[in-house]
């Protein structure tokens, strides 16, 4: 009868650890095994038995019994390796620099850390090391805004940013704009919930359940919200809005932001606009729809909402849509701190 060594002393953290390692579907399979010898140990498991089970010899399981005695859960890790460490010229450094600053050929427009290496000949570790050196992201991309063409820029941003600066007395101040095209996509099979070591997974397959396209406004000082769906975004559904919303705020000045759509620019909406005093139409200059605050929420709204969602039909995207709407105004609705340098 096979003797049994003396049971494993582990903490619940260590043990813990070890069924993570065992459950998770992204760890190496041999750090798996390593962890399935030491919860063996701990269960009791004489040499025998876990030689039998995990298919490994007497010495493997003696080595990383003897392993993780001595250093604990590091000790699963691999020990590193003996030899001369690769030496990287500076003119492969230059070159990877290079490299990265330049623009590819063959019909790229990225450059990658794996063909970077390919070129320079060194791994793509290496290239990785390099790059942090010299802080290069060649992954990343940022925007900027580029100046305006309106011969007006100056007078329009000023006009909006002394709205939101110092608003008249017994006004409000809002901002409005459009998302339209949302799409209500349905997944061609269930969706995976989130659990430990796997996101939340969706079919790369689906069907679309047609679109929804939402108009909002943001009271810049309050934070509220007032929004509705909408079948197209035509200057109809727009001047639908502005009435809703001069009902809304009964004996207020409105002072309405949107920008330069033709939508909110047609003859029926000026002529409106013309007629109720209390009304006042104020356009972004162009290419300045980043100076619309509503666009922040818009964002906030892509992340709380639509990123990752299934939706079966059209109607329960803009049920959806409503009562977060609602939530938002309930739970969160403040003034954004907004801020704008001039460049």
């Amino acid at each position: 009868m096979a003797r049994r060594s003396a049971v494993a002393n582990l903490t619940e953290e260590e043990i813990m650890e070890l069924q993570t390692i065992v459950r998770s579907t992204k760890v190496e399979s041999r750090l798996k095994e390593r962890s399935c010898i030491i919860l063996d140990w701990h269960e009791g498991k004489s040499y025998d038995e876990t030689q039998a089970l995990r298919k490994v010899s007497r010495r493997v399981v003696a080595k990383w019994r003897s392993r993780f005695l001595k250093h604990r859960m590091d000790g699963l890790a691999d020990a590193a390796r003996s030899g001369k460490p690769v030496v990287i010229t500076e003119a492969q450094k230059n070159k990877v620099i290079h490299l990265a600053c330049s623009k590819p050929t063959k019909g790229y427009s990225n450059w990658s850390q794996q063909r970077i290496g390919e070129q320079v000949g060194i791994s793509q570790s290496k290239v990785n090391k390099i790059l942090k050196e010299h802080d290069l992201k060649p992954h990343k991309v940022d925007y900027w805004c580029g100046k305006s063409t309106d011969p007006e820029f100056e007078s329009k941003m000023l006009n909006i940013v002394g709205l939101y600066m110092s608003p008249p007395e017994n006004a409000i101040v809002l901002c409005i704009d459009e998302k339209t095209q949302i799409q209500a996509l349905d997944r061609t099979q269930p969706e995976l919930p989130l659990r430990h070591g796997n996101p939340k997974r969706l079919t790369a397959t689906y069907k679309r359940n047609g679109v929804v396209n939402l108009i909002a406004s943001l009271a810049v000082h309050q934070g509220e919200v007032v929004a509705k769906t909408m079948e197209s975004n035509n200057a109809e559904n727009f001047l639908s809005f502005l009435k809703t919303l001069k009902r809304k705020y009964t004996g207020k000045k409105l002072h309405i932001i949107a920008d330069n759509l033709s939508v909110h620019k047609h003859e029926s909406v000026k002529e409106w606009v013309a007629k109720n005093k209390q009304v006042e139409l104020h356009h972004t200059p162009t290419y300045s729809s980043w100076l619309n605050q509503v666009e922040i929420w818009f964002n906030i709204l892509s992340k709380d909402v639509l990123k990752g969602a299934v939706w079966h039909s059209k109607k329960q995207l803009a049920d959806q849509l409503m009562e977060y709407i609602k939530t938002y105004n309930k739970e969160r609705a403040k003034p954004f701190k907004w801020t704008y340098i001039p460049g």
